[in-house]
């Protein structure tokens, strides 16, 4: 026992309120907590690679793998196990398979919906969210077809109907076009309906932002090295937010089902505005950069890597999100199994 100075009783303070009565004990600090994660808010992407047995290691992203199909399958496996509820699906594909056009992506064998069909017939449990853009298959690494420096809008929006086809007849859960044209939204939906796909869902990358935190993911699935200028004439000015409501009110009309904000961390305004307005599904993705930054700080001994990771995670469920897209996915997975 310390001899600590008591306050005195005609103290002019207020101490009715004593907010620290609620964070006394740890049983007290989970009674009132106002918002918790679970392993049901966890979209986990994944890389997939060609080959057999191939699990090769992304340098820029500490302990995220390139894997092959076979291996896509193991990590389905693992998801299964530590409850995660969906699979994001992002190709590297061979240089010698891209072209102007990303013809690629509308090859019913291309690595996506091979990856799709074997995690799906192993698998049905599982949700599989298929991305929709054509940077990972052109030679120029943009999400659209070129003419000399522009990016065709409607052109590029043809294509990318037919690659939401492809890859929903190889049974994509989730269409989730991350191009950032417009009018997407609205012709992918009528192209799924026209062919039956009644029940595939569509998840709006709705506010997108032309940001600097893509650099690892571009490394991943091999696009940094030959991509022609940037992408600021589609993807949005990471100044504007009022942009963002109108981008996702018109993904909403057009019938998205789940909208998403593209990166997460530096976009909390962001999440908790659209969530405010509009009170849809919405989706964050934790993206590569925002991953990197956390593991490299970890490694330096500069922060607690976990503790880092769960606040970061936590936080985005604070500003709204529903779920959150994160390489963290089986890594918090496993804490929340532990009940960490």
């Amino acid at each position: 026992m310390t001899d600590a100075p008591r306050l005195p009783l005609d103290l002019s303070l207020n101490l009715t309120h004593r907010p620290r009565r609620n964070r006394k004990a740890d049983w007290a600090r989970r009674l009132v907590r106002e918002n918790v994660l679970t392993t049901n808010d966890l979209i986990w992407p994944i890389f997939v690679v060609e080959g057999e047995n191939v699990r090769t290691p992304v340098a820029s992203m500490p302990d995220v793998e390139r894997l092959s199909v076979d291996q896509a399958v193991v990590a389905a496996q693992r998801a299964v196990e530590l409850s995660i509820p969906a699979l994001a699906l992002f190709p590297f594909t061979d240089p010698s398979l891209r072209d102007p056009n990303g013809s690629e992506a509308l090859n019913p064998e291309n690595l996506v919906c091979r990856a799709t069909r074997a995690i799906k017939q192993a698998f049905p449990q599982i949700g599989v969210i298929t991305d929709v853009a054509l940077d990972p298959y052109t030679s120029h690494g943009h999400d659209g077809v070129m003419e000399g420096e522009t990016i065709l809008n409607d052109e590029s929006v043809a294509i990318l109907v037919e690659q939401s086809l492809n890859q929903a007849r190889a049974g994509a859960d989730v269409i989730a076009p991350s191009d950032m044209m417009d009018g997407r939204v609205a012709a992918i939906r009528a192209a799924l309906d026209g062919e039956g796909f009644l029940d595939v869902q569509i998840m709006a990358y709705a506010a997108k932002y032309a940001s600097a935190f893509y650099g690892p993911f571009r490394d991943a699935i091999g696009t940094k090295a030959v991509l022609v200028g940037d992408k600021r004439t589609y993807q949005m000015d990471p100044a504007n937010s009022d942009e963002a409501l109108r981008e996702v009110a018109d993904d909403l009309d057009q019938g998205a089902d789940m909208v998403m904000v593209k990166p997460g961390l530096p976009y909390l305004d962001i999440i908790y505005r659209v969530k405010d307005r509009f009170a849809a599904p919405t989706f964050a993705y934790q993206v590569s950069g925002e991953y990197a930054m956390i593991m490299a700080a970890a490694r330096n001994g500069w922060l607690d890597g976990e503790k880092a990771m769960m606040e970061s995670l936590l936080a985005f469920k604070r500003a709204g999100a529903d779920g959150i897209l994160t390489y963290f996915a089986p890594k918090a997975a496993e804490m929340l199994k532990k009940g960490v």
